[in-house]
């Protein structure tokens, strides 16, 4: 009887806990969240940028941050350590996305993915031409590749503003189509912006890598116990002049997406645990000592059944989405209009060559290449996807925040062009993401009205 009514007297606060948990853990995931927070971390930095204290935020961001242990020291600024440092950890969720998709995603099916990927490129090339069409023949040219990435956060942000009347398909979509730019950006920056290549430093990323093998042969699961490779990766990758937050996408690519041990096992472990803590008396206080091994048992059954891909994947986007992405927004989207010479031809060029590549170029990119495709019987739309999902898809890739400033700061090394290139990734993604929404409710409404 006791038992009893012990065990109703928690079931009320473990049903309250269960669904606040749980609602937690649906905010987490949803990058449409972490996009109005990324929209907010941009406006806070663009408003600071321009307010009185603005020497106090870019103060901050090159106050210096020092590393090291005895002799060895590694001094560089806050904006090299949010720019260089974590964002390594947001390459490591691409990484661990492309893998994943790779392996049993929407990129696991070549025919599933062709059009989407076709659109990709597409939505990679012409946006660069559009670019270096106005900036033909100028110094600016070198930063073509700032237009060309999709912003994930920004863009299901908008098709969750949308609602249920948008298909899944269109989500599925405009999901593999920003992995395929994510991939393209990666290979950008290795290729065109990385410096004169300093071989020595391949060393110690061959280093890295062998030890991430070797671990893994040896069945070493916690992700804890990767950080000292990856950072002998990252080190390799800085002393070779290659961008080192390559050294995320490497170890992204590198999980395993199966887990460790066979389900069969881990599910034989998991009832036995689970007996064991059912038939225990939790009303006898004894009880508690026996209970022990099973939970343990429990906790590692748990995490097994999971792939290491899904479960870091899991444990750092919450880190990612809700504090490395804002905290990179806040550092790089503060860009001072007054310090853009808006008087020389250099700067109009680049606000003008970023903006109209996104808002014009993206969109004619992905929709032309699809529609090329289908009307040559070469793909087809995915089911339940029309034309103007398509369109909808094309206007929403021209949103190109994160990937597009990241690449203006490699690309531009003075500041004034750079922030002339941050500003028109800034107008660019605002209007494609208002042509997006605008188009998604027209889109919608003869839906609704049925």
């Amino acid at each position: 009887m006791r038992q009893n009514d012990f065990s109703r007297s928690l079931a009320r606060p473990r049903h309250i806990a269960k669904k606040a948990f749980t609602a937690l853990e649906y905010f987490l995931y949803v990058e449409a969240a972490s996009g109005v927070i990324l929209l907010i971390a941009a406006v806070i930095a663009l408003a600071w940028a321009n307010s009185p204290f603005a020497g106090r935020y870019h103060e901050l961001l090159e106050s210096p941050l020092t590393i090291g242990l005895g002799q060895s020291v590694f001094s560089r600024p806050v904006h090299f350590w949010i720019n260089d440092g974590l964002m390594t950890v947001f390459f490591l969720i691409v990484g661990m996305e492309i893998r994943r998709e790779i392996h049993a995603g929407s990129l696991s099916d070549f025919r599933q993915a062709t059009l989407p990927l076709a659109a990709a490129v597409g939505g990679v090339a012409v946006p660069a031409l559009v670019y270096l069409a106005v900036n033909h023949g100028s110094g600016a040219a070198h930063g073509w590749a700032v237009p060309t990435a999709t912003d994930i956060a920004f863009a299901v942000g908008v098709l969750a503003l949308l609602g249920r009347s948008i298909p899944g398909t269109v989500r599925v979509f405009l999901l593999t189509l920003a992995i395929v730019d994510d991939i393209i950006a990666v290979l950008i920056i290795a290729v065109f912006y990385s410096a004169g290549l300093d071989y020595s430093g391949f060393a110690l990323v061959c280093a890295g890598i062998v030890a991430v093998i070797i671990m893994q042969r040896l069945d070493i699961n916690r992700a804890t116990a990767y950080i000292v490779p990856g950072a002998v990766i990252w080190a390799g990758l800085f002393i070779s002049g290659m961008h080192p937050t390559l050294a995320g996408v490497i170890l992204g690519l590198m999980t395993p997406v199966v887990p460790s041990r066979g389900h069969e096992r881990v599910l034989v472990e998991l009832s036995a645990a689970a007996h064991h803590v059912r038939e225990a008396d939790v009303g006898n206080t004894r009880e508690f000592d026996r209970l022990e091994k099973p939970m343990h048992t429990l906790r590692v059954a748990q995490r097994d059944l999971l792939p290491p891909v899904v479960r870091v994947q899991w444990a750092l986007h919450p880190w990612v989405a809700y504090g490395i992405m804002p905290l990179f927004a806040l550092a790089n989207a503060g860009v001072p209009l007054s310090g853009v010479d808006f008087a020389s031809d250099e700067t109009v060029r680049i606000v003008l060559g970023v903006a109209l590549a996104l808002v014009v170029g993206k969109p004619v990119g992905v929709f032309v290449t699809s529609w090329i495709l289908v009307r040559l019987g070469l793909c087809r739309l995915p089911t339940g996807m029309s034309w103007g999902g398509v369109g909808l898809v094309a206007l929403l890739a021209g949103i190109g925040f994160t990937m597009s400033i990241f690449i203006a700061t490699l690309a531009f090394p003075h500041q004034g062009t750079m922030d002339a290139a941050k500003l028109g990734v800034l107008l660019g993604s605002f209007v494609a993401g208002c042509a997006g929404l605008g188009w998604g409710l027209c889109c919608s409404r003869p839906k609704s009205a049925e």
